[in-house]
């Protein structure tokens, strides 16, 4: 046997003992786009840490948050990596179902994440998940259907602009909608977008001693103009879109406007993925002179539950996949654009990164969204499009489904909000926050 094919033999062998005692993450995430592209690029991980597989569970965003918290509640150990978001971690963290990120390694740089996000995932100064994405929501939208409608759309524009615009761009008989906009129930559903477009109405889920405010008048001004708005200007089933669903329906050219997450901008500015990509355009998300604007705060994380006994190698992974270096390794294969947005500092001084048209929007928006105070009013509660307390993941989707049933025009405006307050007000007794 010569030296060359010992060294073969030795390797092989090698290769073998690694894959025999690797570890194997089970990761759950979302099937949205950068997720995806994750998944994708796996394979350099993999060739960083030839000790370590990878399995991934990916789910429509509904199914899971049911399933990630079905999970770590019974503290079943089903995963070892979550992909959760800014409601889930102090909660989590707060009841001991998550492991601190203390061994992320020296070159991690956690004080490159901007502080907005930082801050969301930091429960008793330490940080509890790692964002692989950040976002705000803002305004996307079609210069030439704008410019076809004899409007200019404003950096920061109100509803009533949005509105009367979207209105103007609708082309029915062509299946061109002046808006799309979530109606798919869900307390990150349609309950992110109304949350949201509800604090600039001056509306609050709960007044200072924890009442449902459902019964106000801001609440039904808030919900009866945006089913009124999708009636004259949405598309056809819009009760059933979500982030998704819009996402594609834009990309395709049936959406004048869409109000969603930042994140898509990269999404809808991709020649490769979307047929209007070069007349897509970016505005801060609308407000009604109040002081806010629609406009909210979210990262998808990656964290570890406490049920996991692969800490050290989950840790290892969640280092890879939100680190500095893979922001350069997505740059390299797919181009700045589709550079995971909304995390670090560094990102947003690269003047790559700066030139794109997005850029700046998305983090004037990030830095305008404040958590600790979300309405015009005083409110009780920490969190811009949901309520950071427990019981808000299943108000929050009872509530949804109340509205998506006004916009599919199965129950009126003021039944979905009168059923919002009894569910609401009745959940809230039974946990205690008030007789």
């Amino acid at each position: 046997m010569n030296l060359k094919t010992l060294c073969l033999g030795v390797s092989a062998f090698v290769s073998l003992a690694l894959s025999a005692h690797a570890e194997t993450l089970t990761i759950a995430t979302v099937n949205n786009g950068d997720m995806v592209r994750m998944q994708r690029l796996t394979d350099d991980f993999k060739a960083k840490h030839p000790d370590i597989d990878v399995k991934w569970v990916t789910l429509e965003e509904n199914a899971l948050r049911q399933k990630v918290t079905t999970d770590i509640a019974a503290k079943g150990g089903q995963y070892d990596v979550l992909t959760i978001g800014t409601y889930e971690v102090p909660i989590w963290a707060k009841k001991g179902w998550l492991v601190a990120l203390d061994h992320l390694g020296a070159d991690y740089d956690v004080n490159d994440i901007l502080p907005p996000i930082r801050n969301g995932l930091t429960q008793d100064g330490k940080l509890y998940a790692a964002p692989f994405y950040g976002e705000s929501s803002m305004v996307m939208y079609r210069k030439d259907l704008m410019q076809k409608a004899g409007l200019t759309m404003p950096d920061a524009p109100s509803w009533d602009f949005v509105a009367d615009a979207a209105r103007k761009m609708t082309d029915k008989a062509n299946g061109v909608y002046g808006i799309c906009l979530r109606g798919k129930a869900g307390w990150g559903e349609n309950m992110a977008f109304l949350s949201a477009m509800a604090n600039s109405f001056g509306a609050r889920w709960f007044d200072e001693k924890w009442r449902a405010q459902f019964d106000q008048p801001e609440w039904k001004k808030a919900l009866g103009f945006y089913v009124g708005l999708m009636k004259d200007a949405g598309p056809p089933g819009a009760s059933s879109n979500g982030f998704n669903e819009n996402l594609a329906l834009f990309q395709s050219g049936k959406c004048g406007m869409w109000i969603d997450a930042t994140v898509a901008a990269s999404f809808v500015s991709n020649p490769k993925e979307s047929k209007v990509a070069d007349s897509v355009g970016f505005a801060l998300a609308p407000d009604n002179g109040l002081g806010k604007r629609s406009n909210w705060l979210w990262a998808w994380s990656l964290a570890i539950p406490a049920g996991s006994t692969k800490t050290a190698a989950a840790e290892t992974f969640i280092a890879w996949a939100t680190g500095k270096p893979y922001l350069d390794l997505v740059a390299a294969k797919e181009g700045w654009a589709n550079v995971p947005p909304g995390t670090r500092t560094s990102l947003y001084a690269n003047p790559e990164y700066a030139k794109l048209p997005f850029a700046k929007m998305t983090l004037d928006s990030i830095n305008a969204a404040d958590p600790l105070h979300p309405a015009v009013k005083p409110v009780p509660y920490v969190g811009v499009q949901f309520v950071a307390i427990p019981e808000f993941q299943g108000i929050g989707t009872a509530v949804g489904q109340q509205f998506s049933a006004a916009l599919a025009g199965k129950t009126s405006v003021d039944d979905a909000l009168a059923n919002a307050q009894k569910l609401t007000e009745r959940e809230m007794v039974k946990a205690g926050y008030h007789k």
